[in-house]
């Protein structure tokens, strides 16, 4: 598997539970219904989860990933 497909699952991996967690949760805190509990859980999971981007650095791949709750990039292995 290619970084750039590896980076796409990542994104999934990371945005899909939070996605779930706030899905269900964002009923039963707020007054909100229909539509706007999956509206709202996705913008706050896009928010929130952490994104990967696959790039090319000296000649070689790198999987990077940024967070809201860290501080700078990271590089994944």
């Amino acid at each position: 598997m290619n970084k750039k497909a590896k980076a796409i699952l990542y994104n999934f991996l990371g945005f899909a539970p939070i996605f779930l967690l706030l899905y269900f949760t964002i009923p039963q805190f707020t007054g909100l219904t229909g539509l706007f509990i999956p509206l709202t859980a996705f913008v706050v999971a896009t928010i929130l989860a952490p994104k990967f981007q696959a790039i090319k650095y000296q000649g070689q791949e790198k999987i990077l990933m940024k967070w809201l709750f860290i501080k700078g990039v990271k590089e994944v292995k």
